[in-house]
């Protein structure tokens, strides 16, 4: 991977040619640091600033996709008349888009009941969360004691098992949380190509350059979808030596504050 500060001279170039910019990035680990628990995670002034300058130029649609559900993510980005896909873009609203994936909306009742049995199976591992996202559950462990991490796991798939077993559901991992998501053929990658075809009919004829950065193994559906547009630019936040299907990266959240001024700054001056 390239470091996608040094490579601006090229990305610059590209963004020049575009007829439109599709500028969609993850939340948690990407726009802001990673913390303890999710309520904790701030979107900064000056980041927020940077954000809604980016929305209100002419050729750039902005959108945020994330893991946390559709409500919870509106309220902390707070910017109108964006793109927001929650549930890993199982539900999106945006500019002329209203999406819910109709097979994970047949699930919410059994998600709901998941939701308290797993509390229940849970409540007495001290620092674990059980969280509620309408269409998926997360468990964060983060604040767990970490040789209970096993146990966790353990009454995670005890609880989840026979719903997993019917293909229902599937249990996936990230950066100390556990997901329970609907099995259903669905991900970030999915809904990036959803809306790379809604604001880019048309395909590569269309002038449009998708561009996505996000730090977990759910963003690497999306990286993929990216690459193999051949226009686009995937970028991963996080470590050089991490694995990732981007070709360019962005050491944390702070350095991605920093291109994002970047572009504004050169997107008010056509990126010449």
């Amino acid at each position: 991977m390239e470091h996608l500060l040094s490579a601006w001279p090229e990305i610059a170039a590209q963004l020049r040619d575009a007829r439109h910019i599709l500028l969609l990035t993850d939340f948690d680990g990407t726009l802001t640091p990673i913390v303890e628990r999710p309520e904790l995670a701030d979107l900064s002034d000056d980041t927020r600033w940077i954000l809604q300058a980016l929305a209100r130029q002419r050729h750039i649609t902005l959108g945020v996709i994330s893991g946390r559900a559709l409500a919870d993510l509106e309220e902390r980005v707070g910017i109108s008349g964006i793109i927001y896909a929650g549930n890993h873009g199982l539900e999106i609203e945006g500019p002329g888009i209203s999406f819910v994936n109709p097979m994970a909306e047949e699930l919410r009742p059994i998600f709901r009941i998941m939701h308290y049995v797993l509390g229940r199976a849970l409540g007495a591992v001290r620092g674990v969360l059980v969280e509620n996202k309408g269409l998926s559950l997360s468990i964060h462990y983060r604040l767990a004691e970490r040789h209970r991490s096993g146990e966790v796991e353990r009454i995670i798939r005890q609880v989840v098992g026979g719903t997993e077993a019917s293909g229902q559901a599937r249990i996936t991992s990230g950066k100390k949380v556990y997901e329970v998501r609907p099995t259903v053929t669905w991900d970030k990658g999915k809904a990036i190509k959803l809306l790379m075809k809604k604001y880019g009919k048309g395909g590569r004829e269309s002038g449009l350059v998708p561009m996505y950065f996000g730090d977990d193994l759910t963003d690497e559906d999306g990286f993929r979808v990216i690459e193999s547009y051949g226009m686009g630019i995937s970028v991963f936040v996080g470590e050089q030596s991490q694995p990732s299907a981007a070709r360019y990266f962005l050491k944390s959240p702070a350095e991605v504050a920093t291109f994002l001024g970047i572009m504004l700054e050169q997107a008010r001056k056509g990126f010449k």
